[in-house]
């Protein structure tokens, strides 16, 4: 076999196996529980408590109600101490579990003392990291956020800050045997998105600490992801409509539960994960298109405008 022949043949081989190893990356997003299997009681096995942050709505609501179904006492993080009690019954009435209510503020710096002191006694087996903001509630560019100096501190406080800390005060519990740490991030952050520089920069960060604290302490038993959803029906959404790639916030954390095993970054559903791929395929330039972050700047105004009627 001569030297170009052998070359082509290679080459030939790396197609075969990249095309192989795409295959079976789709199969595994497919097929998560065959790839991924979840066992029953896995939850629990980490520890009696579940701390999540922003769970008096949303998604964070969610992720508390459905570990307590998993059989997790939980712990419940906000600043609106109404909608925590609101939460706190409807789970100590459906599932008889424990609740812990903390009030808290994750736009201030003055929170985590108090934090950490009611967290210090629990049996802590899994942290969702789901509190965060938008910086305005339309999208804009950077100078036209309102109170733009106070906004970007509380982004950084809420979205970036918050993550960070309360991974510093349930980490050294985790050491002691094993957990997990879900950080809520965004689909949006894969991709450049104008008029949303701000949340989305900030979303970056979560997936990349999730994944290199991951390579820190994986070894030690201790599994990190970031949980990067596009379409939820949220507050920060305008409470979109469900629909093929929108889902309510009871759905998405049911089925981002059953890749929990998948890897540090995770879209969650085999739905988002394909619109993850689609986005991959459009050329960057599209979105710096100023006309089109005037319409879409447009298009979500008239929306707000319209819920608020």
């Amino acid at each position: 076999m001569d030297s170009v022949e052998l070359f082509f043949t290679a080459v030939g081989a790396c197609v075969i196996l990249h095309c192989g190893l795409k295959v079976l990356t789709v199969l595994k997003v497919l097929f998560p529980k065959v790839w991924y299997p979840v066992p029953s009681g896995y939850f629990t096995s980490m520890g009696e408590w579940a701390v999540v942050t922003g769970a008096s709505d949303g998604i964070g609501r969610a992720y508390a109600i459905e570990l307590s179904k998993h059989g997790m006492n939980v712990a419940i993080i906000s600043r609106s101490q109404e909608k925590l009690n609101k939460t706190a019954v409807e789970i100590g009435e459906t599932t008889g579990k424990r609740v812990k209510v903390i009030v808290a503020d994750f736009t201030k710096d003055d929170v985590y003392e108090n934090i950490a002191q009611n967290l210090q006694d629990l049996n802590i087996g899994i942290l969702v990291n789901n509190v965060g903001m938008l910086p305005s509630p339309t999208p804009c560019r950077l100078l036209d956020t309102d109170s733009l100096e106070q906004r970007i501190n509380m982004v950084i406080n809420c979205n970036v800050k918050a993550m960070m800390k309360m991974c510093t005060i349930v980490l050294p519990i985790m050491e002691r045997r094993k957990g997990i740490i879900l950080n809520v991030s965004s689909g949006l952050a894969q991709i450049p998105c104008p008029t949303f520089s701000l949340y989305t920069a900030s979303k970056v960060c979560v997936n990349r600490f999730s994944q290199a604290l991951q390579a820190e302490y994986k070894q030690k038993g201790i599994t990190i992801q970031a949980v990067a959803p596009f379409g939820v029906s949220t507050l920060l959404s305008g409470y979109q409509s469900p629909n093929m790639f929108t889902f309510t916030t009871d759905q998405f954390v049911r089925t981002s539960l059953t890749y929990v095993r998948s890897g540090d970054k995770t879209n969650g559903s085999i739905r988002h994960t394909i619109l993850g791929w689609i986005l991959d395929t459009i050329p960057f330039q599209l979105f710096y298109s100023s006309k089109l972050q005037d319409r879409f700047t447009e298009f979500v105004k008239l929306r707000v405008q319209h819920m608020n009627l």
